[in-house]
């Protein structure tokens, strides 16, 4: 007898982040530079995906963050996470990064991390 499984339906989201995933990786040389979003925050890591770890990371949760944060609106906030997650990532001696957008648009908050890491000094 078959095992009733039963798989959960990705959101289109989830499948354009899939079907980036599956031609973008980040080596040792130029680790992935991912962003998530939500409602109320955003997160940013830079990922070796050879190793399997992440090199750094920032949010709106940061401690680094948290003050100035609930002074900015959210695009304000993203470029604050941007700035952050870029001087962690030269401190772990990391200059080149993919950018993986995670299914989300390249527009708003998103576009606002990844413009600020570069202003920070990160290559895209």
């Amino acid at each position: 007898m078959a095992a009733n499984v039963h798989k959960r339906k990705l959101s289109p989201r989830e499948q354009r982040a899939a079907r980036i995933r599956k031609k973008l990786s980040g080596t040792t040389e130029r680790p992935r530079l991912t962003v998530f979003k939500s409602n109320k925050h955003i997160y940013a890591q830079i990922i070796d995906d050879t190793k399997g770890a992440t090199l750094a990371f920032a949010s709106t949760q940061s401690k680094e963050l948290k003050d100035q944060v609930n002074e900015a609106d959210k695009s304000g906030a993203a470029k604050l996470v941007g700035k952050l997650v870029a001087e962690k990532a030269k401190a772990a001696n990391v200059n080149q990064v993919v950018f993986d957008r995670n299914g989300f648009p390249y527009h708003g908050r998103i576009a606002a991390v990844a413009d600020a890491a570069r202003e920070a000094g990160l290559e895209f």
